[in-house]
């Protein structure tokens, strides 16, 4: 491939095969799965699939709470993202909250009883779509899929 520069131009470094090859993967990843996960909770839960992590992590986490900026992590979602979210689960009852005890800096949401409920009926929904998409994969590629994930995932500063 002839990109037309000069001399003393630094020319870029193109992709190999396996690199393209790799990068058209998680491209097809990145665009394809987010919809294959989404549509069956949406139509049998009435969520997102952010709202549906969001959800989830909350009733995962001692408590059932956690610190937003936490919160916005591991739904991979951005603080604003997410406050917009918990605005709307708060005015459905099934989130609150409130300053850290810990340190005020930080706000924490916590799961009601009516939130627990709702995550609970959508589990099944979700955890049926997930196992959809792992089943064609072996252990092995499962564990190199895990491998992969912790080495691609970017944790902000203020969470290390």
């Amino acid at each position: 491939m002839s990109t037309g520069g000069g001399a003393g131009v630094e020319q870029p470094r193109w992709l190999n095969a396996a690199e393209k090859e790799a990068w058209t993967g998680l491209v097809s990843l990145i665009l394809l799965l987010p919809g294959r996960l989404e549509a069956p909770l949406h139509r049998e839960a009435g969520l997102t699939l952010f709202e549906y992590l969001t959800l989830s992590h909350v009733s995962e986490a001692p408590g059932r709470r956690l610190r937003m900026s936490e919160l916005a992590y591991l739904a991979n979602g951005s603080l604003s993202r997410l406050s917009n979210v918990v605005k709307r689960f708060e005015q459905r009852g099934w989130v609150r909250r409130s300053p850290d005890p810990e340190d005020g800096r930080y706000t924490l949401v916590a799961l009601t009883d009516a939130g627990f409920e709702k995550v609970v009926a959508a589990a099944p929904v979700h955890v049926r779509t997930v196992l959809d998409v792992l089943d064609p994969l072996t252990a092995a590629d499962q564990q190199a899929l895990a491998r992969i994930a912790a080495k691609l995932r970017v944790r902000p500063t203020d969470l290390a």
